[in-house]
């Protein structure tokens, strides 16, 4: 009995904590977006919300443009964040037609780089350090979902383009190239540590099976395409991090 009631226990404490992370993801994104925007208003400044192409959800529509309105469940474990976002868009869009405020949209797409938090769970962070690490590369089933990659110094060019310029977006901003989750394995093992085993864990649920940008209107409208491959950028953000995590190169 006692081993059910730790068991029960733990199993609660862990949804607590689930629950309370969704609660402060979605107040974040509606009630921060809520005070920028009312600052904004006040002193008369242009604001640029970094939303996500999260928005698209699980995309039925391949590769995702701006037009598209998205795949997403609404009341999925990953909904604080994909539904936190898509208000910020409408309460910004609100606050433009109703104010005047002078608004920027960016949807970004997967970004990487150096000096990213080491064990914040993103994909591309996970990869490295595991590889680093001599650990095995953990690739959440089935592998075949795919994502693509834009290096820092590319996103953080198309932001400042997309702000200086008179488009209020939403613009798509991110690298159209399209890797499955196994290909991105595959390729910080040769290129970091062929040694590591790549393993399969099971997956997170409401998972998207594609993610690719459309940035046509990136291209058209503030001249914006990125320039770094995923071959290049991979080994700056691995340098940061054995640096960070006191493993040199062998």
């Amino acid at each position: 009995m006692s081993w059910f009631l730790a068991e029960t226990m733990e199993v609660w404490y862990l949804l607590f904590i689930i629950f309370s992370f969704c609660q402060q993801t979605i107040k974040t994104n509606v009630i921060g977006t809520l005070n920028m925007l009312g600052l904004a208003k006040r002193v008369g400044a242009r604001i640029l919300l970094t939303s996500t192409s999260e928005v698209y959800g699980d995309p039925l529509v391949h590769p995702q443009d701006e037009t598209y309105w998205g795949n997403v469940n609404p009341i999925g474990v990953r909904s604080c964040y994909d539904e936190g976002k898509r208000v910020a868009e409408t309460l910004m869009f609100d606050y433009h037609r109703q104010h005047g405020i002078e608004i920027r949209i960016a949807r970004i797409f997967n970004t990487y780089g150096p000096r990213m938090n080491i064990d914040d769970g993103r994909v591309v962070s996970n990869f490295i350090a595991q590889a680093i690490r001599d650990e095995p590369l953990t690739v959440q089933l089935p592998g075949t979902q795919t994502r693509s990659f834009c290096y820092v110094s590319d996103m953080v060019d198309g932001l400042i383009r997309l702000m200086e310029g008179e488009n209020t977006g939403p613009i798509n901003i991110g690298n159209p190239g399209e890797f499955t989750m196994l290909e991105l394995a595959e390729t910080v093992k040769e290129m970091i540590n062929p040694e590591v085993k790549i393993i399969t864990v099971e997956n997170t649920p409401d998972d998207p099976r594609q993610r690719k940008p459309d940035i046509t209107k990136a291209k058209e409208l503030l001249g914006w395409e990125p320039k770094v491959k995923l071959r290049d950028g991979l080994p700056l953000m691995e340098d940061d991090f054995r640096k960070r995590i006191g493993i040199p190169r062998k």
